[in-house]
């Protein structure tokens, strides 16, 4: 669901993409150690390194939304429907 609004990750974005990238060229490598019956444990290491990897990855457009969007949002007065909305998200992210 994408929500109009000013905010945005512009700072990281670069570090973002590159990030996702890479997790992008993990989750392939991972699909050909399947494909190529690799160990089971081996498989399940890289996919603990993909997690760990998007995980830093939402953390970093959590502080830049948290420090940007939610922030400006205090500025004017709209912070409660922010805060209820990064409740929310941080509900999801950690499930």
């Amino acid at each position: 669901m994408q929500r109009e609004n000013s905010c945005s990750y512009i700072h990281d974005k670069d570090n973002i993409l590159k990030r996702l990238k890479k997790i992008e060229g993990q989750v392939k490598g991972i699909q050909k150690m399947v494909d190529n019956e690799k160990y089971c444990v081996d498989i399940l290491v890289q996919i603990a390194a993909v997690r760990a990897a998007l995980n830093k990855v939402g953390l970093i457009v959590f502080k830049d939304h948290t420090r940007g969007c939610v922030a400006q949002a205090l500025n004017n007065e709209q912070g409660n429907e922010k805060i209820n909305e990064l409740v929310d998200v941080i509900l999801k992210f950690i499930k």
